[in-house]
């Protein structure tokens, strides 16, 4: 038996400055198992790359569930890594995917889309990430980003070539170092996250998390629910809404 159990609501919408939406959403609390997604590359490309990532994911998930061992502590490293080969495994399945759809199209050759998954699997999390959606964690009144950026900017930063400063004025902010369907294999992040009653996660698109300070997420995921993800989006449409903007909102329980 699973010793934590998840609750999600989540919602998209297409902003104010754009005609489509190419953000893409999927969460499954039977499974406990949540992706974001952006897509890129023209016309319809975008939203064609995300929705098939999300569904070629959880559909990758769905199957190999039942296989996977509930993780509990004290941790158990086979059982781990497998978990998080199947993570891995989804997303090169999107990727692979969205790859050879492009290949078909000329039309839609060059896009792909941005990942960011989580699978609640016992008392931890399997992280998985592709692109600049992120993934924030909530607990006792603070938010940790848990995922990785991989954006030009990101990569500047950590190697110490551009200031924290620099990178807030930078017009190259959108230039993206990772995503799915662009190529038919891309390098997935992967790690545990350990769980515990009461945490939240804020799974996002950058038209959410560019328009959101840190230390504004655990008031409004306080609020639970439809409530809180609707505030999220409000505030990004307030605040610009110059991209798409998607959230979903994972609450832990005890089972």
């Amino acid at each position: 038996m699973r010793r934590m159990i998840a609750r999600s609501a989540g919602g998209t919408d297409v902003g104010r400055r754009r005609n489509l939406n190419e953000d893409a959403w999927r969460g499954d609390d039977e499974l406990t198992v949540y992706f974001v997604a952006d897509g890129m590359g023209g016309h319809a490309a975008g939203e064609v790359a995300s929705a098939e990532a999300v569904e070629t994911a959880h559909g990758f998930i769905a199957r190999a569930r039942p296989n996977l061992t509930t993780l509990t502590e004290p941790l158990n490293e086979g059982d781990a890594r497998a978990a998080l080969r199947v993570m891995e495994s989804a997303i090169q399945a999107a990727t692979y995917m969205v790859f050879s759809m492009a290949e078909l199209d000329r039309d839609k050759s060059g896009m792909g889309t941005t990942m960011s998954g989580m699978l609640v699997l016992g008392d931890f999390a399997i992280i998985g990430q592709v692109g600049d959606s992120r993934i924030y964690q909530i607990r006792d009144g603070m938010a940790v980003q848990v995922t990785e950026d991989h954006t030009l900017i990101a990569w500047q930063l950590r190697q110490g070539l551009i200031t924290p400063e620099q990178a807030r004025l930078s017009t190259q902010k959108n230039v993206i170092t990772r995503a799915v369907g662009n190529r038919e294999y891309v390098q997935v992040d992967t790690c545990i996250v350990p769980l515990e009653p009461g945490d939240r996660f804020l799974l996002c698109s950058d038209g959410l998390h560019g328009y959101l300070r840190q230390s504004e997420i655990p008031s409004i995921a306080e609020v639970g629910g439809d409530d809180a993800v609707q505030q999220f989006i409000q505030l990004a449409n307030e605040r610009g809404g110059k991209d798409n903007i998607t959230a979903i909102l994972v609450e832990i329980f005890p089972s």
